[in-house]
């Protein structure tokens, strides 16, 4: 029996170091984690931003030239540029659990797995929206028997100038409600 007890403790030990050096690795990890930090620039350069390992914006920067695009257009590039900043966290994650605690453990490919949820690849490169105002039109499309007009913007045929119109003269003894008297007092 004394064999089966020494075994146990030792198994015992054996299991308690594990775990210790388990917790070591995720430690590691961890530190490695916070540590980390993306950095993206903008298709156009204008937009340079740093997030934190949490995807948390940490850093904006706006180029001077930026100025000269719409509000709209700068606003949808610092989006698209932290989107794609966020979706790089999953692979830095990985990179952290490999040269840590190993791409086989299960809590790890967990975290991976949960990573990649939060932060998902960005959408595919936007068509550029066209430069000037979308029109929207309210109603059953049934009713529609012809094409919708034109939009605004668009170019349409000059219209040649109307000459001024003169107002009617107006007799000075026609009675205006007022009986020929100002209403202002």
């Amino acid at each position: 029996m004394p064999e089966d007890i020494g075994g146990s403790e030792r198994m015992v030990a054996d299991w308690e170091t594990g775990l210790k050096q388990k917790a070591q690795r995720y430690e590691a990890m961890a530190a490695r984690v916070q540590g980390m930090s993306v950095t993206e620039t903008s298709r156009d350069g204008h937009v340079r931003l740093t997030i934190g390992s949490n995807g948390i914006l940490t850093d904006l920067q706006i180029a001077e030239p930026a100025r000269e695009r719409r509000m709209a257009e700068v606003s949808a590039e610092i989006m698209r540029t932290l989107q794609k900043a966020q979706s790089r966290i999953p692979e830095l994650l990985q990179q952290a659990m490999a040269e840590t605690i190993g791409t086989q453990d299960q809590t790890a490919n967990t975290l991976f797995e949960e990573a990649r949820k939060t932060f998902p690849a960005p959408p595919a490169e936007d068509r550029p929206q066209p430069q000037g105002h979308r029109e929207m039109s309210f109603g059953i499309e049934d009713e529609r028997t012809s094409p919708p007009p034109p939009p605004r913007h668009a170019q349409q045929p000059p219209v040649p100038p109307q000459p001024p119109q003169r107002r009617p003269r107006r007799d000075t003894e026609e009675d205006d409600d007022f009986g020929g008297q100002s209403f202002l007092r």
